[in-house]
């Protein structure tokens, strides 16, 4: 009997107990992510944001910032990883948590791009809230005079754009003044489109017009003749302007229904068809001419092949077929990546240059000549690239198969999550520390060893973690 009494109140005991045990038990990991997320974003739009906006790199005193070099504290700037990036990070978090204070931090990023949009409907690299700063552009709301000059270049106004139609669907297309920004940036991007479907790097108002012909070899010394002063105006493919552009049309298309959107994006693949170079190059150019011949942008940048530039038109293609259905748009692809093999590098890379007709790899001297050695180039420059044929191969297969799909998120495995808090420091920050050799978008001068914070690595962590919490959601 004394047994069974002992055994009652034993069972008593640890059933009072464990609630408090419970209460003292390690948060799970999607806990820990969930408020992991919260001090870092917390910190970073406190510490490192200024007028709502943001640069790539900040010191850990906070008394400094770069973009593409030092920023004043009125600046901010538009190209990944910045203002936009930031911004769409916090999106992220917003959809994975339902956390209001990230839909804040995004609506905050998104009227700090609102301010400055230029009358030309774009974005410059540089956002100035000094209206007497240096970098002020010619704005929208008149508090600046500056340069009226929208550029496509390195992402700038395709991220401000994607962006702003983001924050202004997660508002519930109630934020009158994003709604608006948002609409006359779509516009002008339309309207910068040129006949022939391509893009120029800048633009102040409409494409000029001229007849969509295909692309041929130059029939002239291309070194030395056809250089344009003004190259930002004609065709450009340079630094994957393609694929930012396609994106933003696509974005255009899903959240607003605008047909005039997708049009325009099989108008961008229509001119890719026409841009792929003759045999024995069948890959694309870095810049064209209004006849759609090779030519020269900066002086580092000579009419040539481009490996970078082929890939990702290989890639736009894909992604114009995956929303047309058109089968044209792959015809292209099999002889382009035949090429890119063919143009590979010893150490399995591909030249950023090939030079016209005879294929070698084409580079340039430290003091701007070109040359077909690599030995001394100027390395503020990516003259090599990796090269991507293999996903590009798969993925080509799986647009044939008819099972081509939006990429989708990869979702961090536990191991990577926690890595990621582990470097979250006490303060909610993720430390940077510059090494000899490390790339940095805007190439900061920084010494070994200097310690900073960095949007990128605030960007790429973020995502991460939201995109283990909402995968882990319901679980």
């Amino acid at each position: 009997m004394s047994n069974h009494v002992n055994l009652l109140r034993l069972f008593l005991l640890a059933s009072f107990c464990l609630p408090f045990v419970a209460s003292g038990a390690e948060p799970s990991l999607r806990e820990q992510a969930i408020a992991g997320m919260k001090r870092a974003a917390e910190f970073y739009r406190a510490n490192a944001a200024a007028h709502g906006g943001y640069v790539y790199y900040t010191s850990l005193d906070l008394q400094q910032r770069w973009g593409e070099g030092k920023a004043t504290p009125d600046q901010i700037f538009i190209q990944p990883p910045g203002t936009p990036a930031v911004g769409m990070a916090f999106l992220k978090a917003h959809a994975a948590t339902g956390d209001k204070f990230y839909l804040d931090a995004a609506q905050a990023a998104a009227e700090a791009l609102v301010y400055g949009q230029l009358q030309s409907g774009g974005w410059a690299q540089v956002i100035d809230f000094d209206p007497r700063g240096a970098k002020a552009g010619q704005y929208r709301n008149g508090k600046a005079r500056g340069r009226n000059h929208s550029t496509f270049d390195d992402g700038i106004s395709q991220s401000a754009l994607r962006f702003l139609m983001h924050c202004d669907k997660a508002l519930g297309f109630k934020h009158a003044a994003i709604q608006e920004a948002s609409e006359f940036a779509l516009k002008a991007v339309l309207a910068a489109q040129h006949p022939n479907g391509a893009f120029p790097q800048v633009w102040t108002g409409p494409a000029p017009q001229y007849p969509a012909v295909k692309a041929s070899f130059p029939d002239y010394d291309w070194r030395t003749e056809n250089r344009m002063k003004n190259y930002w105006d004609f065709p450009t493919l340079n630094d994957d302007l393609c694929t930012y552009v396609a994106r933003m049309l696509e974005d255009g298309w899903t959240i607003y229904q605008d047909e005039r959107c997708k049009a325009a994006l099989a108008k961008l693949g229509d001119f890719l068809l026409l841009a792929q170079m003759p045999e024995p190059q069948p890959g694309w150019a870095q810049q064209y001419d209004f006849k759609t011949r090779p030519i020269w942008a900066r002086k580092f940048e000579p009419p040539a092949l481009a490996g970078r530039e082929s890939q990702d038109a290989i890639e736009t293609l894909l992604q114009v077929h995956r929303l047309t259905g058109d089968a044209k748009y792959l015809e292209p692809i099999p002889r382009a990546l035949a090429w890119l093999k063919r143009s590979c590098l010893p150490d399995g890379r591909l030249a950023r240059y090939y030079e016209l007709r005879t294929n070698q790899p084409l580079y340039m001297t430290a003091d701007y000549q070109l040359t077909n050695s690599d030995a001394d180039v100027p390395a503020h420059y990516g003259w090599k690239t990796e090269a991507r044929i293999e996903s590009l191969e798969n993925a080509l297969a799986t647009a044939q198969s008819g099972k081509a799909k939006a990429p989708q998120p990869k979702v961090p495995t536990e191991t990577q999550v926690r890595q990621i808090l582990r470097d979250l420091d006490a303060q909610g920050r993720w430390v940077s520390t510059y090494t000899d050799g490390m790339k940095l978008v805007g190439q900061p001068k920084f010494a070994p060893g200097f310690q900073f914070l960095a949007s990128e690595v605030f960007n790429k962590n973020l995502e991460a973690l939201s995109d283990y919490v909402g995968s882990t959601a319901g679980k």
